[in-house]
């Protein structure tokens, strides 16, 4: 099985060859004493020494069913090997990669052209001065180590085995993997700033000089178009546009978007929206949204990280709006953009989150690490309308006995806002919030009538109910912000008897008992006029978390007249809109 569909839909370039598919591999398990290396010359000794006993199928890990060895030990090495024929053209050739965990080094025809630190993020390099016309030798070589403090794993087990919320590792090449042809002057990126009042701006670099224009389309009919001539460097174009067709919850009313740049031609789209925090509202084209979210993980039973098609992809988002979810948080985990791309076309919300589990928040050496890849995550999904906020760390729990190092939290929110000035920033979901634009909890309390009359005090009274506080006093302080219970319900329901299932509150016993938790707590937050929206946790089982609405298969776990219940409960009007 290949993932075969372009990488990349918010920037296609028409001359690419998609490298997936059977590579020639190598792996080393982890060893005591393992540090990461420092330049290339490991990846060159390996290159050089180390053969290739297996055959695996990218952009799959080697951990994962679908890359056709399903080895889920420690692993601390991995490299890859692929021959590929190129004909140059007098074209640019990059190399890019999806996503590779953790540090990636590349070799072309022997010699090292680049090194990418980070698990979750896109790179690319220009390989132009290193190939030749025929056959080239590409090699990919990747080191990671769930177990150092200085690497974000999110919710990859740091044990042997998956336990509680954390579960089985990856390693190495996740994304695809695929060559691209520019001519000389090309685009090197741009960002899209749109405004409901019926125009976008284009904010665009490039390599070279050449005439820049762009042109924007709805159901295929030209409705903008604008030229700069000589454009080079950073160039800013606006396009007014002649209909206006907004971006909107559950319509997703995309424009195509085509740039072009000498002789460089470039596809992307864009959506019509506004987001705004007004008291305690959330708006959407100047709309009070209540946002009806579910966890979603970004986890797959044969693929691990990786979907195994589009379909599958799609498939999560449907299964959550036909539950009347209108969108989800992507948890502890970078999402593939093709996923991003469905969420646009739906008009599904999503929140873009980092995985920061593993890196040792108590450490000021960490903002290097954590500022790199973050960068790179925030420019990445910057085009994307589906993208309603940022949310760099979640629970910063003491880290070994030591706590969160909170000009770390500040500085990252500091330079989130100061990257994109568009969205706000949750500073660490649940806790220990230090300079946040929302204050949002994770409360897993199980008691209904409890759960909705601690936070109709928070109407009556103004009383917030951080249970953050009363474990740990003196840590966050509520200064007024909109509110939102980002986490909640987690009610274990197992769809798989043969493993010691994992989920939060005490064990209901029927299905029945199950939709009667889960719509008085979600009733009681819909109810509420100061909250402006929930995230359930979650939408489908993880290995042995079991307290998903549906299984790790994706199949249901309930009869129709249970999911109709919990349909019936998320579409209730609420009270903030």
């Amino acid at each position: 099985m290949k993932v075969s569909a372009y990488p990349n839909p918010q920037f296609k370039r028409k001359d690419y060859e998609l490298l997936n598919g059977e590579w020639d591999f190598g792996f080393k398990k982890r060893s005591r004493g393992f540090r990461f290396s420092k330049g290339f010359e490991r990846a060159a000794e390996v290159y050089k020494t180390n053969g290739y006993p297996y055959k695996i199928n990218v952009p799959f890990c080697i951990e994962s069913e679908l890359s056709g060895i399903g080895y889920t030990g420690f692993v601390e090495q991995v490299w890859y090997r692929k021959r590929v024929n190129i004909k140059k053209d007098g074209r640019r050739v990059f190399l890019h990669i999806g996503a590779a965990d953790y540090i990636t080094s590349v070799l072309v025809n022997g010699k090292p052209v680049g090194r990418h630190r980070g698990g979750y993020t896109s790179f690319a390099f220009e390989i132009t001065d290193y190939v030749k016309d025929g056959k080239n030798e590409l090699f990919i070589y990747c080191e990671d180590d769930v177990k150092s403090s200085l690497v974000p794993r999110g919710k990859q087990s740091e044990k042997l085995k998956s336990h509680g919320c954390d579960y089985t590792r990856t390693t190495g090449i996740w994304q695809s993997v695929w060559l691209e042809y520019t001519p000389e002057e090309y685009i090197k990126g741009f960002r899209l700033y749109p405004d409901i009042n019926g125009r976008v701006t284009v904010s665009a670099d490039f390599e070279g000089k050449a005439d820049f224009s762009c042109s924007a389309y709805y159901d295929g009919k030209q409705v903008g178009k604008g030229e700069v001539k000589g454009a080079a460097g950073n160039t800013i174009l606006q396009l007014e546009l002649d209909e206006t067709h907004l971006w909107e919850v559950n319509n997703g009313r995309l424009y195509d978007l085509e740039l072009t740049f000498g002789r460089d031609k470039v596809k992307s789209y864009f959506g019509l929206r506004s987001l705004r925090l007004d008291g305690m509202k959330f708006l959407i084209n100047e709309k009070s949204v209540f946002q009806r979210l579910v966890l979603d993980q970004g986890f797959y039973k044969k693929g691990i990280y990786t979907a195994e098609n589009d379909d599958e992809l799609k498939r999560d988002i449907e299964l959550s709006m036909e539950l009347g979810f209108n969108g989800a948080r992507l948890h502890q985990k970078v999402f593939d953009p093709r996923f991003l791309y469905f969420a646009d076309m739906a008009g599904y919300l999503v929140w873009g989150e980092y995985p920061n589990w593993g890196l040792d928040y108590s450490d000021a050496k960490s903002i290097d690490v954590f500022l790199a890849e973050w960068g790179e995550a925030v420019e990445r999904g910057f085009n994307h309308p589906s993208i309603i906020g940022w949310c760099p760390f979640n629970e910063t729990w003491d880290y070994k006995g030591r706590r969160q190092y909170d000009p770390l939290i500040s500085t990252v929110y500091d330079y989130t806002k100061a990257v994109d000035k568009t969205r706000p920033c949750i500073d660490t979901s649940g806790n220990f919030h230090v300079k946040t634009d929302i204050f949002d909890l994770h409360d897993y309390r199980y008691k209904a009538d409890e759960f909705k009359e601690s936070y109709d005090r928070f109407v009556s009274e103004n009383y917030l109910y951080q249970h953050v506080l009363n474990d740990n006093p003196n840590r966050q302080t509520y200064g007024g912000e909109p509110v939102f219970i980002s986490e909640y319900g987690g009610i274990k329901w197992a769809s798989d008897s043969k493993i010691s299932s994992w989920g939060y509150g005490k064990d209901v016993k029927t299905p029945e008992e199950f939709a009667e938790r889960y719509c008085g707590l979600t009733d009681a937050i819909s109810s509420n006029e100061k909250l402006f929206g929930f995230c359930y946790t979650q939408l489908y089982d993880i290995e042995q978390e079991q307290n998903g609405l549906y299984t790790y298969a994706r199949e249901c776990k309930f009869d129709d007249g249970i999911y109709e219940k919990i349909k019936a409960s998320n579409e209730k009007k609420a009270a903030i809109e």
